[in-house]
C-alpha cells in the first residue's frame, strides 16, 4: 500500500449502532453495508459477532454479500469473542478480527481488574489467537487516549510481534486535543522498534467536539487508516464523521498530501440511507451532508458565488452527490425518466419489484405535489426499501380537528387484519390525539422513544418525513413515514412501527463494550 493513502475503517455497523435507538436488523445492515462497498470503503466493521445471535447473523450476512471492502467483526480479547468473529467471517472475501483490550489505568484497575503484566499476556494471547484464524487482525488499545506512553509502547510492540497488521490507537472517551493526539502517535512510531510492520489507526470520539480534528491531526502525524461512522454516528457524542474526514483531505491535499480511494459522489445517498434508517435526522448545518452546506442566504456571498463558485465555496457539491441543477420531475414524469434520475442520484434499487413500488409512490406524491425535487425521490425510495412487515394495522380513514383554543381531536378507521375498528381521541395537539386514538385500537402497551419531523424540501407543500421510535420490554422499533400532511405522515410512521413490532422485527440495544 502507498504510504500517501490512507484507509478508511467505518465503524457505522458497530459504533454507530451504539446510539442509543440506532439498533438496526440485519437487512439494514446489509443495504448500508453495500452503500458502503459502492463508496469503495476500505474496511466495514460489521459488527460485534458475540454480543448477540443477531449480531452474528449480520456480521455473516455482510461477510457474504460485501466483495469489495475487507469486512471486520470486533472481539474483546477472549477466546470465545475471537472464534465466534472468526466463525461470522469465514465466509468473506476479506476477512479482519479486531480484537481489542482497555490499556488506561483506570480502565485496568476498576474495569479489567488486571495488572499491567496480565494485560499484555492476555494481548498478545488474543492476537495470537486470532491470527491462527484469520490472516488479518487489527489490535486496539482502549481507552488509549488516556493510557501511559510507556505501556502504550510495550503492548503495541507485543502484539505487533504476536501477528497484528493494524495498530489502532482510539480516544474511546473522547479526551484527546489534537496537538497531544498527533505527538502521542508521533512517539509511538518512533518509539515502537517494529512499527513499520503495521498500519497505524485512530478511532476518535466527539465528546469535545474534536474527533475530525484529532483524526486529522494523527493523519499529519503518521496514522494512515480512520476509523469514523457516516454522519458521524455513535454512542454519547458519536464518531468522527467520514464525509467530513474523506473530504477534509480531498479538499486540503496542499496541506495533507495523502488521499482515500473513496468515490465521493455516492456520500448524501449514504448519508440520507443511514439518516432514514436509524431515525437520526441530519442537522441542517451539518458539515458536507446538511441541507445548508451548500446554501448562500447573504446577499454578498451570492453575488460572490454567482461571480466566480470559489469565493465563498471551498468544494463541489456535485463531488459529494449533491445536484446543483436538479431536474424537477411532476405527475406527467414517465417510468424511464424516473429510473434515470435515480440513476443520476446514485440510487440502486434492488430489482423490479421495489421500482415499480417506488414509482407507484411518485405517482401518489405527483398527484398531491406539483414540483418533485431530487429529495423527494431519495424519501420514496427510502420509503419503498423501509422495513417490511405484513400490514396488520392499516389506515383506512383519518379526521383531525384543530382549533385555537379547543382541544384537539382525531377520529380514524384502521383496519386490523382486515376488520375495520373506529376509534377517537383527544389530546394536546393533532399527533398526540392521531397516537391516542391509533393505541385505543392497538392496545400496544408500547412507550414512544423518540418523534422527529423532518421536511424533505423548501415551500409550504414540501412533504414531512416522520421517524417514530416505540420501545416496549428493552426491544425497539423504527417507523418511517412521509406525507405532504404532517399528521398523516406520523400516523404512517406510528403504524409502520406497531406492524414491526406485530412482526417481532425488534432491534435489541447492542453490545456497548468496545473502543
Amino acid at each position: 500500500m502507498s504510504n500517501d493513502r490512507v484507509i478508511i475503517f467505518d465503524t457505522t455497523l458497530r459504533d454507530g449502532e451504539q446510539s442509543p435507538g440506532a439498533s438496526m436488523t440485519r437487512e439494514e445492515k446489509l443495504r448500508i453495508a453495500k452503500a458502503l462497498e459502492r463508496m469503495r470503503v476500505d474496511v466495514i466493521e460489521a459488527g460485534f459477532a458475540i454480543a448477540s445471535p443477531g449480531d452474528f447473523e449480520s456480521v455473516k450476512a455482510v461477510a457474504e454479500a460485501v466483495k469489495d471492502s475487507t469486512v471486520c467483526s470486533l472481539a474483546r480479547a477472549l477466546d470465545a469473542d475471537i472464534e465466534r468473529a472468526a466463525e461470522a467471517l469465514k465466509n468473506a472475501n476479506s476477512g479482519r478480527i479486531h480484537t481489542f483490550i482497555a490499556t488506561s489505568p483506570i480502565h485496568m484497575q476498576y474495569k479489567l481488574r488486571m495488572q499491567p503484566d496480565a494485560v499484555v499476556e492476555q494481548a498478545v494471547r488474543a492476537v495470537k489467537k486470532a491470527r491462527s484464524l484469520c490472516g488479518d487482525v487489527e489490535f486496539s488499545c482502549e481507552d488509549a487516549g488516556r493510557s501511559e506512553i510507556d505501556f502504550l509502547c510495550r503492548i503495541i510492540e507485543a502484539a505487533i510481534e504476536a501477528g497484528a497488521r493494524t495498530i489502532n490507537i482510539p480516544d474511546t472517551v473522547g479526551y484527546a486535543i489534537p496537538h497531544q493526539y498527533a505527538e502521542t502517535i508521533a512517539q509511538l512510531l518512533n518509539r515502537i522498534p517494529n512499527a513499520d510492520k503495521a498500519v497505524f489507526s485512530v478511532h476518535c470520539h466527539n465528546d469535545l467536539g474534536l474527533a475530525v480534528a484529532n483524526s486529522l491531526a494523527a493523519v499529519v502525524a503518521g496514522a494512515r487508516q480512520v476509523e469514523c461512522t457516516i454522519n458521524g454516528l455513535g454512542e454519547r457524542a458519536g464518531n468522527a464523521a467520514l464525509e467530513e474526514i474523506v473530504m477534509a483531505i480531498k479538499t486540503r491535499k496542499d496541506l495533507l498530501d495523502v488521499y482515500t480511494n473513496i468515490e465521493t459522489e455516492h456520500i448524501l445517498s449514504t448519508s440520507r440511507l443511514v439518516s432514514g434508517i436509524t431515525g437520526f435526522p441530519v442537522q441542517p448545518n451539518k458539515a458536507i451532508v446538511g441541507a445548508n452546506a451548500f446554501a448562500h442566504e447573504s446577499g454578498i456571498h451570492q453575488d460572490g458565488v454567482l461571480k466566480h463558485r470559489e469565493t465563498y465555496e471551498i468544494m463541489r457539491a456535485q463531488d459529494v452527490g449533491w445536484n446543483a441543477n436538479k431536474m424537477v420531475m411532476g405527475k406527467h414524469s414517465g417510468r424511464n425518466a424516473f429510473r434515470a434520475r435515480l440513476d443520476e442520484l446514485g440510487i440502486v434499487l434492488p430489482g423490479e419489484a421495489e421500482l415499480n413500488a417506488a414509482f407507484a409512490r411518485f405517482k401518489a406524491l405527483a398527484d398531491k405535489k406539483h414540483e418533485i425535487f431530487d429529495e423527494d425521490l431519495q424519501a420514496l425510495v427510502s420509503d419503498s426499501l423501509a422495513e417490511e412487515a405484513p400490514e396488520h394495522f392499516k389506515l383506512a380513514y383519518l379526521d383531525v380537528a384543530s382549533k385555537t383554543g379547543e382541544v384537539p381531536v382525531a377520529a380514524l378507521v384502521l383496519s386490523v387484519d382486515g376488520v375495520e375498528h373506529k376509534a377517537s381521541a383527544s389530546g394536546s395537539g393533532p399527533v398526540d390525539a392521531t397516537f391516542k386514538a391509533i393505541e385505543a385500537i392497538a392496545a400496544s402497551q408500547a412507550s414512544l422513544q423518540l418523534y422527529s419531523v423532518n421536511a424533505i424540501t423548501q415551500g409550504t407543500d414540501s412533504q414531512g418525513e416522520v421517524t417514530v421510535r416505540l420501545e416496549k420490554g428493552g426491544r425497539i422499533v423504527n417507523g418511517n413515514g412521509a406525507d405532504t400532511d404532517i399528521v398523516v405522515a406520523s400516523a404512517k410512521a406510528y403504524l409502520h412501527a406497531l406492524n414491526l413490532m406485530q412482526a417481532g422485527v425488534h432491534k435489541a440495544h447492542p453490545q456497548t463494550d468496545g473502543v
